[in-house]
């Protein structure tokens, strides 16, 4: 009827062009040296010279009326000496120098330009970084002004010649410890092994990367990243290479160190990192799967495939959107996911118990929907055949039995249809289910308020009766609507047991996306609060009128006749704010499994009431609230 486990839940708004944005400036490895200038330089034709030599001892950038250049000893492999000749230019020019010395890269920005002096050979464990201002030699009218290391300005002056020593380190321990610390650290690392022109195995302090290259002829491949066999393995689909390109790089990463990832979810250990070279990859028809080895999961737990976007949110935060988790074994869990960013196993405490627990509350539930399907049935009959056209309490009446009817059918089809595994045909069943409950909610509120409505008598007329079925039919379709437009609402839900995680329990209804989490908590939590609330105060104030009323000297008639009242008022639904406890859920699924049994058991009871009453009434013989339980009151 309602899923009792409902957790609370974060909601986050992500903005398209944040994304786009995300993308644009997806951070870079951290530069070691970002030195710029102006070249103030005569009108003639420029030249730039470079000349990079190994070592560890410092970078000279020096310039002339007509000449750049960049001389250095501060590769790890790269030696390399040149000459190139610029355009002219009559005015200065502004230039960058930077160095990557993780990459061995070094590269110049000249006339909007980069021009790459060192090419990459690999990631470098040993290297000299971290250069730092040395001797300055003055110039008159050429040379460089407005110099800056990252920003920080070095002096206004005109300055023909800087230096910068260089400090050796280890290269891949600080890259490794810089990454840890950062919010984007993950993006760092992914980025680093992608530009680092490397194919095979790259191996970090704190992760593990394996770079393949898709050619035109990919057709899939299998991925382990480390020789334990305990970690987890990688298939890439042949629909992963996008078609625009002849060829693309795809990097697969093992984190060894997920203290970036720790947010609020418990994630296991194991964290896997896939992304393609300048693709955003997304809605794959063959998913990629990442099969995780784990220990034993405890009884009361379950693993969940998740993923984190850092292109959605710059904060940790792990969903369930895009992933199928498929249970393997007990200690075996492959995501079947059709997008790439980082992959984990989530594990959180399962409130549904053991594979027996939820076969019970299944075949109870089921039972208790037969019975009350069948009792909608008599009761919508004998509504019919009893009713009187000055009675509007017969009309309420048929209205909630109509609509406890479909919820009661639909709830019965839902495990049938999702089964069945056709996506479309779930999502359609999950909004028809939803549509049924609150339609059902809609009703009990609209008996609330026709009880009130009697009691009270504020008006001398009562509403039309297509008030009240636009109210009981027609409101809720207004929120199913608009839930189903946007898409990943309703769809497949899956209850996995903890002792058996081959034979999950699956049901049409919302899914457990954010969006629908957040729909689910606002709407159905919030509205089944605002009806028991109501119905309960309405309960309260019907039985301390008729408590003393002769026909309820019978404790079977005034049993019945409570039950019933709080099977039309909604006030039984009170159970799903309460403990999650085996007794407290098997009660909750026997007593609104049954709500059409009650109210078939209230007709009939107040119906023996009535003939044997003295008092003719001048309603349906439905024995109304009204009629048959308060006393007669004069119309104003």
């Amino acid at each position: 009827m309602m899923d009792p486990g409902i957790r609370t839940i974060r909601g986050i708004l992500t903005l398209f062009f944040l994304t786009l944005f995300w993308r644009q400036v997806a951070p870079e490895i951290d530069k070691a040296f970002k030195m710029c200038g102006t070249w103030i330089h005569s009108n003639s034709l420029r030249n730039l010279t470079f000349d990079l030599n190994t070592g560890c001892e410092a970078i000279y950038i020096s310039a002339n009326n007509s000449t750049l250049s960049v001389r250095s000893k501060i590769t790890a492999h790269c030696s390399n000496s040149s000459f190139k000749t610029l355009s002219s230019s009559p005015g200065p020019t502004h230039f960058c120098v930077f160095w990557e010395p993780l990459l061995d890269l070094l590269i110049i920005e000249v006339d909007r330009q980069n021009i790459t002096l060192c090419e990459s050979q690999g990631l470098q464990t040993t290297c000299c970084a971290h250069p730092s201002s040395g001797t300055q030699e003055s110039a008159q009218q050429y040379g460089i002004v407005n110099a800056s290391v990252h920003g920080d300005i070095l002096t206004n002056n005109v300055i023909s010649k800087f230096e910068f020593k260089g400090d050796q380190i280890n290269c891949k321990n600080e890259f490794c410890d810089k990454a840890t610390k950062d919010a984007s650290g993950a993006n760092m690392i992914e980025d680093a092994v992608m530009r680092s022109k490397t194919l095979g195995n790259v191996d970090l302090p704190c992760a593990q990367s394996a770079v393949i290259e898709m050619n035109e002829d990919f057709a899939g491949y299998n991925v382990t990243l480390t020789e334990n066999v305990a970690s987890p393995s990688v298939h890439l689909p042949a629909c992963l290479k996008p078609a625009n390109t002849i060829k693309a790089k795809v990097v697969c990463t093992y984190y060894k160190n997920i203290t970036m990832f720790q947010g609020s979810a418990m994630v296991l250990d194991d964290i896997i990192g896939i992304s393609v070279e300048n693709e955003i990859i997304t809605n794959l028809p063959e998913p990629v799967r990442i099969k995780f080895h784990h220990s034993d999961i405890l009884a009361n737990q379950t693993a969940t495939c998740v993923s984190w976007d850092t292109r959605k949110d710059k904060e940790i935060n792990w969903r369930k959107d895009g992933c199928k988790t498929v249970h393997i074994s007990s200690k075996e869990t492959e995501c079947c996911c059709n997008h790439l960013t980082y992959f984990a196993i989530l594990v959180q405490v399962n409130p549904t118990k053991t594979l027996r627990h939820l076969q019970a509350l299944t075949f109870i539930t089921a039972v208790g929907c037969a019975v009350s399907i069948v009792s909608c049935i008599v009761l919508f009959i004998s509504l019919c055949r009893k009713r009187r056209p000055k009675d509007k309490s017969s009309l309420v009446h048929r209205g909630l039995v109509v609509a406890l009817f479909f919820l009661c059918f639909l709830f019965v089809l839902t495990g049938t249809i999702a089964n069945l595994g056709q996506d479309g045909v779930c999502q359609f069943m999950g909004a028809l289910l939803h549509y049924a409950l609150l339609s059902t909610l809609c009703w009990m509120a609209v008996e609330v308020f026709h009880t009130f409505w009697m009691i009270s008598m504020i008006f001398s007329l009562s509403p039309k009766p297509w008030i009240w079925y636009l109210l009981g039919f027609g409101f809720p379709a207004l929120p199913v609507v608009i839930l189903a437009s946007m898409g990943n609402i309703y769809g497949q839900r899956i209850i996995m047991p903890s002792d058996d995680a081959s034979k999950p329990y699956r049901m049409c209804w919302m899914t457990e996306s954010h969006a629908a989490l957040l729909a689910h908590f606002i709407l159905n939590v919030g509205f089944l609060a605002a009806v028991v609330t109501s119905g309960c105060i309405m309960l309260f104030l019907v039985v301390r009128k008729v408590s003393n009323r002769e026909e309820w000297r019978s404790k079977r008639v005034a049993f019945l006749s409570i039950w019933g009242l709080s099977c039309l008022f909604g006030t039984t639904w009170v159970l799903a704010f309460g403990s999650t406890s085996e007794t407290v859920i098997f009660f909750f699924c026997i007593i609104n499994s049954l709500q059409g049994l009650f109210l078939m058991l209230r007709f009939y009871a107040l119906e023996r009431m009535r003939k044997k009453s003295e008092f003719s009434t001048d309603g349906s013989s439905t024995g109304s609230t009204r009629q048959n339980m308060l006393q007669a009151q004069d119309k104003s």
